[in-house]
């Protein structure tokens, strides 16, 4: 067996190589979501075209299908008294209801074209969605491995010894990471980026529409107002989760106390924050997480509890923080949710669990069915 030690030199070549090939395939697959991106947005653009059209087809068919209906009771009184119409009379009817018969039959096949039309936009639109889903799937799992392997290379030496174990805070990072950048891109694919894209279509048939139907496109003025609004909403309230300024600004326990009289008047669930003792966190990592902490526990309560009252104790030394966070809820099976949410990763109490882990604290949580919900969190040292 080769027992040659491993060079630092070489470990960093090889990483090197896999961060380059890593690079290549997140330019091309960049590339095809964008391209998935620009498709979707041309294909959008017809379908709403492809549907006004349809609208004023189907107005038209109507229009017709009524002239053709008097045309036939011209020509069927014309014919029925010859002593008051002449020949000519006559003939011109039936020619007249020809025209608008044949008109009539074109006008239908042009509806039935522009439906079988929209029918191939929608499943082409859907197809390009999918593909876009995809790749923005694989660009967010490439930029973790990245930012991963971007990182310190400079230590290897020092880390072959202890590989296992720095593995395994990897994977927490990395866990973490993934959660955090899954939310974000979910509240902003749910929230501004759909309704900015709501925007577009919205303008571009307030475009299409303002020569055809005023008062329609007047509606759609209105919804557009209201989309705006929604938006920066979201965008706000985006930018809040991301990172509260007010810790920066104001605060630990200022934050907290505007986060929790946010919290119970948006729910409607009285929630007193208590202060047993108080010290000043310096580390604003610490205050943070601990921040985070507080808002999944009560998230996850508003969630699920069904709860009419929280009581949120805290109590902060220099030996360390004691959090305790209390529902009169529903309550739950601890074992069985727990390891629920393990197995699918979730956002719920595991995350708070590794939140504390990260910081060498403990968690515990108790709770019963119909007996409401207890969690303790213990953080040492907080000077």
């Amino acid at each position: 067996m080769n027992n040659q030690k491993i060079d630092a030199k070489d470990i960093n070549m090889i990483l090197n190589k896999a961060i380059s090939a890593i690079e290549d395939s997140q330019d091309a697959i960049f590339d095809i979501a964008e391209n998935a991106r620009r498709e979707c947005k041309r294909l959008k653009e017809q379908l709403e075209l492809v549907k006004i059209k349809i609208y004023a087809v189907i107005q038209e068919v109507e229009k017709m299908e009524s002239i053709e209906k008097g045309c036939r009771k011209r020509l069927l009184d014309v014919s029925k008294d010859f002593s008051k119409f002449s020949e000519e009379d006559i003939r011109r009817a039936y020619e007249k209801a020809n025209e608008i018969q044949i008109q009539l039959v074109i006008k239908r096949q042009e509806e039935s074209d522009l439906i079988r039309q929209r029918t191939e936009l929608e499943m082409r639109y859907k197809n390009s969605l999918d593909i876009l889903k995809k790749a923005e799937d694989l660009i967010s799992k490439i930029g973790v491995a990245m930012e991963f392997l971007n990182g310190n290379l400079a230590n290897v030496t020092n880390t072959i010894e202890d590989i296992q174990s720095r593995a395994i805070l990897g994977k927490q990072i990395i866990q973490a990471q993934e959660e955090e950048r899954q939310r974000v891109a979910r509240d902003i694919h749910d929230g501004p980026a759909q309704s900015l894209a709501n925007l577009v279509i919205k303008a571009e048939l307030c475009e299409k529409l303002i020569d055809i139907d005023r008062e329609r496109s007047k509606e759609e003025l209105r919804e557009l107002r209201q989309f705006l609004r929604e938006g920066i909403k979201e965008i706000r309230k985006i930018i809040y989760n991301l990172r509260p300024m007010s810790l920066d600004d104001l605060g630990f326990i200022p934050t907290v106390q505007r986060f929790v009289e946010g919290f119970q008047d948006e729910t409607g669930i009285q929630t007193d924050f208590i202060i047993l003792s108080q010290l000043t966190m310096e580390d604003s990592i610490k205050n943070l997480a601990v921040f985070r902490i507080i808002q999944e526990a009560l998230n996850n309560a508003r969630k699920h509890s069904q709860a009419s009252q929280i009581k949120i104790k805290l109590e902060m030394s220099s030996k360390g923080l004691q959090l305790t966070i209390i529902d009169n809820g529903v309550g739950f099976d601890v074992e069985k949710i727990a390891f629920k949410q393990k197995e699918e990763g979730g956002f719920g109490l595991f995350s708070i669990r590794e939140r504390v882990e990260l910081l060498n604290g403990t968690f515990e949580i108790k709770s019963e069915p119909n007996k409401g919900t207890k969690i303790f969190v213990n953080i040492p040292d907080m000077k």
